[in-house]
């Protein structure tokens, strides 16, 4: 078993006035959100919106998506009677292709919920000017 002869690293102090030194002094928006004032609020009023907002529109399109589903077959009910793959047509969409359609759905919002939060630290993070 070889033997590592190399000199030892110096030792590094770690003091915590260096690390308070490195953070920012002039962080308005992340001390907006800590104290709760009234800029703080509405910062987060607006994430909760925009969220609100996705949740609303992906809902719609869901229940469009699905829910039209069952109308069509009553409104046109020759429409039903088509066979794919050897079974009638609305097992086959609301039965198999809804499970797709939703995990889909679902992963869009993942990613643009996100995208709002990512948005929302950047400008909490943005420098003053």
């Amino acid at each position: 078993m070889a033997v590592d002869e190399s000199p030892p690293r110096p030792r590094v102090r770690v003091v915590l006035a260096d690390a308070a030194a490195r953070r920012v002094a002039a962080d308005h928006g992340s001390a907006d959100l800590a104290e709760q004032t009234p800029v703080g609020e509405a910062l987060v009023k607006g994430l909760v919106r925009a969220q609100l907002a996705l949740a609303l529109r992906l809902a719609l399109v869901v229940a469009a998506g699905l829910g039209t589903l069952p109308l069509l077959f009553a409104v046109a009910p020759a429409v039903g009677e088509v066979k794919v793959f050897g079974m009638h047509l609305p097992w086959v969409l609301l039965g198999l292709l809804s499970f797709p359609f939703l995990v889909l759905v679902g992963a869009a919002y993942v990613r643009w919920a996100e995208r709002n939060e990512q948005d929302f630290a950047a400008l909490i993070r943005r420098p003053e000017k």
